[in-house]
């Protein structure tokens, strides 16, 4: 039976579609079958469905954390773990980077990899007058955020596992997993979570509060924002930044555990640590300690060691 390996790129990018063609070539060499994955253009015209992609044992993404999240939507629910090369610019979702797609496509083949199970978040949105509310899931955020005028602000209220905590004025709040942490609520002044830890983040943006601190509840409680009906501002919950549910005055938003988890196949088994300080380009110099092993020997998180 053919192992069929999924490929999702950049297509905008001429540089990602020169390694897809790269992809392709050393996936056959291994005797393995490349299946191209629909452009954004294509779902949208087909409704927003992919198509019968057919069952894969691997999806490779070719491009940024952008691509990733895309390729996590065409996965969804297939089981099969993503591994990212990347093209963009930090990419921290990405396993290696472009100069390695022959080591990538090498281990592929041998199934030379861990698979790494990430927490994802489903979200309920329950509007004034609907019955059935409207769902979602994100990988890495689910992000309440106002539309309309700057100068003014989003009135809601937080609350976890049920109890309000606060109401205030706002642009916007993020409701985030481990590995969305280094991702828009980063941005927003929220702490760095490890991806192994099992814990859920809400961040305000731009609170006018004294009580609009970053918050990390465990992994089953209950993240709610209420938009306050008597809010002048219209609000959009946004998955990924990639799909949108609206959330007028008065609607009701819950994010909470995701059923299913997204997989992301490693290379290398470096900590965290490591893969924060090289995307981020953290200064560590008078940093005594003893280098991890693994981090700096063979290809560490896809680079030649120095």
């Amino acid at each position: 039976m053919s192992r069929r390996v999924l490929l999702v790129t950049h297509a905008a990018r001429p540089a990602a579609v020169r390694a897809a063609s790269r992809v392709d070539a050393e996936l056959r060499r291994h005797g393995m079958t490349p299946v191209h994955g629909p452009s954004p253009e294509q779902v949208e015209r087909a409704g927003g469905s992919p198509g019968d992609l057919g069952d894969f044992e691997l999806v490779i993404v070719l491009g940024g954390d952008g691509t990733i999240l895309r390729a996590a939507e065409l996965a969804r629910g297939r089981g099969a773990p993503l591994i990212g090369i990347n093209l963009g610019h930090i990419g921290f979702l990405a396993e290696s980077e472009r100069e390695d797609l022959e080591h990538v496509v090498a281990r592929a083949a041998a199934r030379d990899y861990v698979v790494e199970e990430r927490l994802t978040l489903d979200v309920v949105v329950r509007r004034p007058g609907e019955v059935e509310p409207e769902r979602g899931w994100a990988v890495n955020e689910a992000t309440v955020e106002k539309i309309g005028s700057r100068a003014r602000m989003l009135e809601v209220v937080i609350g976890v596992d049920g109890r309000g905590l606060s109401s205030f004025g706002c642009d916007g709040v993020v409701m985030a997993t481990p590995t969305g942490s280094t991702a828009y609520a980063f941005s927003a002044g929220g702490p760095v979570v490890w991806p192994d830890v099992e814990a859920l983040l809400m961040v305000p943006i731009a609170a006018h509060a004294l009580f609009a601190r970053p918050l990390v509840v465990g992994p089953d409680s209950r993240l709610a924002v209420e938009v306050l009906a008597r809010s002048p501002m219209d609000a959009v919950v946004w998955c990924d930044g990639r799909r949108r549910i609206e959330a007028p005055p008065g609607s009701h938003i819950e994010v909470f555990r995701g059923a299913e988890t997204v997989k992301l196949a490693r290379l290398n088994l470096a900590p965290f640590s490591h893969r924060l300080v090289r995307k981020f380009d953290l200064p560590t110099a008078g940093w005594r300690g003893t280098e991890v092993a693994g981090a700096t020997a063979g290809r560490g998180d896809g680079e030649p060691a120095p």
